[in-house]
């Protein structure tokens, strides 16, 4: 029976695995240059599943993009991509935000409204109604295609 070590193990330091997870994309992403890759593209070339890159995606858009200072956008014709032009950052960020401003929208007519109808001195409500009908009006404004 071989001797061991008395020397105690050090502990090992893991690394997040979303950080794993968006260092693999991002390499992946990086070869693909400057074509985009699609979900089921990052899956068979990192040997992630869905969830993880999507995690890694994730962890991209939080830490990686800004440290590589390059960000990822999505596009439907060409999937997940770092690109060089700001026209393209542009595009991606209106698409976002009109997103959020659907969203924002639907929760007003769908629920604040009706809240107002029936309670119309309800100072939450009201309070509510007021501050987001200003960030309705700048996401209205942001997400307005450009010009060409």
């Amino acid at each position: 029976m071989p001797l061991r070590s008395k020397r105690p193990a050090r502990p090992r330091e893991a690394r997040p695995l979303s950080e794993h997870y968006g260092d693999l994309v991002r390499v992946a992403l990086m070869e693909a240059r400057p074509a985009g890759l699609h979900t089921y593209q990052l899956m068979v070339a990192t040997l992630l599943t869905r969830s993880q890159v999507a995690r890694g995606v994730r962890h991209l858009r939080d830490v990686g993009a800004a440290e590589h200072l390059t960000p990822i956008i999505w596009r439907r014709k060409d999937g997940y991509m770092f690109s060089e032009d700001p026209a393209d950052w542009i595009e991606y960020e209106k698409k976002q935000l009109a997103q959020i401003l659907g969203r924002l929208t639907r929760m007003i007519t769908g629920t604040l409204d009706p809240h107002l109808a029936r309670y119309p001195d309800d100072e939450w409500a009201q309070l509510v109604t007021d501050q987001l009908t200003g960030v309705r009006s700048t996401l209205a404004q942001l997400s307005k295609p450009s010009r060409s």
